[in-house]
């Protein structure tokens, strides 16, 4: 892997810049909920499609930064992750209240605002919740919670770091799409199984504690007083259909999130190696790729090989890899979760590939059909 050479770029703000693109999304949102009508439709066009047609005109980054980087020259990075918060609530809010008190859009245009905020928090909100939540600090964590809980989708941080990360490429984790799956499928199973994941893992921690599932350390509590909290703002700022718009908003967030999930490991696998047992997280089990545009918007989630090598890597350092290290999506995720919304073409894409990374990865595997679905009968 190749790798820059100058450690110092960290330092300086210019370098984080592109990286704080998401921002340009809160004006946006603004001329939005100000204008109504087309104007909505910036949202998606801004993300999607905006950031895809980027990625065909600025090309690939495959240029990997020094591992050695001090964590004190990557403050301009993490910045943006913790002004991300208030800045997303500020905007959530101060539009609810605001075409709520106007009244100068038609009901369906304050439904197509909220569900295109849920591009913005989900998109963005999550992503960098995604971010915070694998850091120490207790800040850090803290602010994810909250922007989980402003999605009502507080028990993804419980399911990642304690399902998904440890199960991945296995049938113990919901959140691998297994290969043949359509994301139509995917969706609606991964709401209900890792709901019922994170909550016998938090639970399965207080046993080995001799403590019971209800003992008030059990993050859930936490997370159920989070999200009634913000039902209530919203419910005190507009009243029924302000919980409404809120969960519109929030339905469409985690709708985001479960499509770049179902992207993010499609079809891959981890060797089985008997008595329940599997082979370590690789690279090769999560689909790269370099893109640079969507990789900005994306504080670096394309790198996701090596964000499950190495969990706690902040996103600056994440490192990438080639073809012979890691499976690579054609494209970046912008433009593949749109793809995965139409299954016939996404299957005609991504097969191929996959086929291609069994051969290339595990030649000694003849009968791929235990690994290829949720009810695979192997130990679990």
């Amino acid at each position: 892997m190749t790798t820059t050479t100058e450690t110092s770029k960290f330092t300086r703000l210019p370098a984080a810049l592109p990286f704080w693109l998401s921002l340009g999304l809160v004006p946006l949102a603004i001329f939005a909920a100000i204008n109504g009508g087309w104007t909505i439709a910036l949202l998606p066009l801004s993300t999607w499609y905006l950031f895809t047609a980027l990625d065909f005109v600025i090309g690939q980054d495959a240029k990997n930064p020094d591992l050695e980087t001090p964590e004190a020259q990557l403050n301009w990075y993490r910045l943006i992750t913790l002004l991300w918060t208030p800045v997303q609530l500020i905007t959530i809010f101060g539009i609810m209240i605001y075409v709520v008190q106007s009244g100068h859009l038609s009901r369906l245009e304050e439904w197509a605002l909220f569900a295109a905020l849920g591009i913005l928090s989900g998109t963005i909100g999550i992503n960098y919740s995604h971010e915070l939540m694998h850091q120490k600090p207790k800040a850090e964590r803290w602010m994810a919670d909250i922007l989980l809980a402003s999605v009502l989708y507080s028990h993804f941080r419980s399911e990642h770091l304690l399902v998904h990360h440890r199960y991945i490429g296995t049938p113990r984790d919901p959140v691998t799409a297994r290969y043949g799956e359509s994301f139509y499928h995917f969706f609606p199973r991964v709401l209900y199984q890792s709901l019922i994941s994170a909550f016998k893992a938090e639970k399965g921690m207080l046993a080995r504690k001799n403590l019971p599932w209800f003992h008030r350390s059990n993050p859930f509590w936490l997370y159920l007083g989070l999200q009634a909290g913000f039902l209530l703002l919203a419910w005190v700022i507009g009243g029924g259909w302000g919980v409404f718009l809120f969960t519109v908003q929030a339905f469409w967030a985690v709708f985001q999130l479960e499509l770049v999930d179902y992207v993010e490991h499609y079809g891959l696998t981890r060797k089985h190696l008997g008595d329940g047992k599997y082979e370590h997280v690789l690279p090769r089990h999560s689909w790269n790729a370099t893109q640079q545009a969507s990789n900005w918007l994306l504080i670096n989630l394309q790198r996701h090989s090596d964000h499950h090598y190495k969990p706690n890597r902040r996103y600056p350092l994440l490192q990438t890899y080639g073809e012979e290290e890691a499976p690579q999506l054609p494209y970046g995720y912008p433009l593949m979760t749109m793809i995965a919304l139409v299954p016939y073409v996404w299957k005609k894409m991504m097969h191929p590939l996959i086929r291609d990374w069994r051969a290339r990865y595990y030649p000694e595997i003849k009968d791929w059909e235990p690994y290829k679905t949720a009810s695979n009968p192997m130990p679990r």
